[in-house]
């Protein structure tokens, strides 16, 4: 499979799996879900996306992550579109920076009391450095520095690095051949830095091998806004349904929680694994700004192959 199918993939799989899961708040079961999708003449991404494209135009703008160029992208973004339904935290942050002068990094850092966001925000749009910085020894670092301009609780910074961790392990997996889950979760858990998040992790790996049903699974680890749960949740549905893009989002968005946001992130995870072929045409072809995203994506790549990112 090539680069381009891996990386369209991702980004398409992220978009379609944050428009998709937010149809599923109001229709929460596949039948209804699946007559809405036949219906419904465009599918609309929410914030998620916005922001993964914003990581995606400052990583191409600068060749490096700068994250209070990240935070003008993401500032910009939404003050061209501010009804994708972005929660408080962006919009605060955004509003401190221009009223103060402070940096984003620092705003980030004065939330909820000082203790920064622990939410899935970071994790939610960090598809693209997962992509770019598969390979790179400090995959860790730059995911964090991506989530810095948000989210400064070590919680919120783990759940956007183990995503990326997701993205950049399912790039290097081949379809064609089987994958252990529990190779792949170990992955994460050694990556992890945070015991929230590990626990979650070895939760899944248990839950996966005893082989509940996903329901059972929800309600094990839980589908929050919080990192620790979500991000979980969501490499549980890649990991339960690893050949079918369909029945991975499905899973991560029919069992409540925060759906779109669950969505984007299983999509994002499927579709870097399985490539751009195995995502519905349907599906893709309703989806706002389709050619943009792929723009994006292959655009990504060529800036990944030249060697030029750092």
């Amino acid at each position: 499979m090539t680069d381009s199918s891996r990386f369209s993939g991702c980004l398409l799989g992220s978009a379609l799996g944050d428009a998709i899961g937010e149809l599923a708040f109001h229709n929460t079961n596949i039948e209804r879900l699946s007559y809405k999708l036949e219906m419904v003449k465009k599918l609309i991404y929410t914030d998620d996306t916005a922001m993964a494209i914003g990581i995606a135009e400052s990583l191409m703008e600068r060749g490096y992550l700068d994250p209070e160029h990240l935070g003008e992208t993401f500032q910009k973004n939404f003050k061209r579109e501010p009804w994708r339904g972005y929660a408080s935290g962006p919009p605060t942050i955004f509003a401190a920076v221009t009223q103060t002068g402070t940096t984003y990094v620092e705003a980030a850092k004065s939330l909820f009391g000082g203790r920064g966001s622990f939410g899935n925000g970071a994790a939610m749009r960090v598809a693209p450095i997962g992509l770019v910085y598969h390979d790179s020894l400090d995959l860790y670092e730059k995911a964090n520095l991506a989530a810095s301009v948000t989210h400064a609780h070590p919680v919120g910074i783990d759940g956007s690095a183990i995503q990326a961790k997701a993205v950049a392990l399912a790039v290097d997996l081949d379809p064609e051949n089987e994958f252990s889950p529990d190779e792949f979760l170990n992955g994460l858990i050694d990556f992890t830095r945070t015991p929230q998040m590990k626990s979650r992790l070895l939760l899944v790996q248990r839950l996966i091998a005893e082989n509940v049903s996903p329901v059972w699974a929800a309600q094990q680890i839980g589908r929050s806004v919080s990192a620790h749960e979500s991000v979980p949740f969501s490499i549980y549905s890649f990991l339960l349904y690893p050949r079918s893009f369909e029945n991975c989002l499905f899973c991560s968005i029919l069992n409540g929680g925060d759906r779109d946001t669950l969505g984007a992130m299983a999509g994002a995870i499927s579709g870097a694994y399985l490539g751009v072929e195995a995502l519905p045409q349907t599906w893709l072809q309703k989806l706002e700004n389709r050619a943009f995203i792929q723009g994006l994506a292959l655009k990504l790549m060529e800036l990944r192959a030249g060697d030029s990112i750092t």
